[in-house]
């Protein structure tokens, strides 16, 4: 009987870590992320969408094997709102009904970040529907390919997808994500410590501005690493940790 009630205590206490689950952050193309976030205690998705400042940036997901397949769901900033919507092959379609809620809308120099959430389902039949208990998901992004808020054809090179994308819990999230990686000392003179629970490949050092700096190749793929980059200008550098399943983005100052 003690081990039963010791089995059925630990299995909540796992539960009880297990009401959120998440894509992680996912990097498309420099400068554009995207993560998706499922809180199962309140059945609410939250999309944290980081895109240029200066152009129109989209996100796409659910299932679909091409970026520009009819029919998922879409959501997308053109300058002056966040909008629900619709892939129709060639473009977005405004959804009659408006189901996003934006909880935050950040302007950083050259990168803007949109918070928003959603029920689960909306009962809108153009919105797809998520589901706490699927494994994946498939998710698109793109931006424009120059400085403008009118919506047309990205070009090639600004566009990514990710296709059955793991969504993982956050009891595993929070200790093995690059997310949970830590940088130090910041700021720096160049030479700072990266502190992860899991393995990196690689540090792609970019400006503020997007600019790609170097790529300085971590040793032995470790999940510590010292790096070095002296001789850069003071400032801020935006660092892109890598691994083979994942990247994320960390800022650093030196001076």
């Amino acid at each position: 009987m003690k081990l039963k009630i010791t089995l059925l205590l630990t299995l909540l206490s796992l539960g009880a870590f297990a009401q959120s689950k998440s894509t992680g952050t996912l990097t498309f193309v420099t400068g554009l992320s995207a993560n998706i976030t499922l809180n199962s205690a309140n059945s609410t998705a939250t999309l944290v969408l980081t895109g240029p400042s200066d152009r129109w940036f989209a996100c796409k997901f659910g299932s679909f094997t091409t970026g520009m397949q009819s029919g998922p769901d879409v959501v997308y900033w053109n300058g002056t709102g966040f909008f629900d919507a619709t892939q129709n092959g060639s473009g977005p379609s405004n959804d009659v009904n408006q189901n996003w809620t934006v909880t935050s809308n950040v302007l950083n120099g050259s990168s803007r970040t949109i918070t928003a959430t959603r029920a689960f389902s909306t009962g809108d039949s153009n919105d797809f529907t998520f589901v706490y208990a699927n494994t994946t998901i498939d998710i698109a992004a793109a931006h424009g390919d120059s400085n403008s808020f009118t919506l047309a054809y990205h070009g090639f090179a600004n566009k990514n997808k990710f296709i059955d994308t793991p969504i993982n819990t956050a009891l595993a999230l929070n200790k093995f994500s690059l997310n949970n990686a830590q940088v130090y000392p910041n700021p720096s003179n160049g030479d700072f410590n990266i502190k992860s629970e899991t393995i990196i490949t690689k540090v792609n050092v970019y400006t503020q501005t997007g600019a790609f700096v170097k790529t300085v190749e971590v040793e032995n793929n470790a999940d510590n690493a010292a790096i070095n980059i002296n001789g850069l200008s003071t400032g801020v550098y935006l660092i892109e940790l890598v691994n083979d399943t994942e990247k994320s983005w960390k800022k650093i100052i030196v001076n």
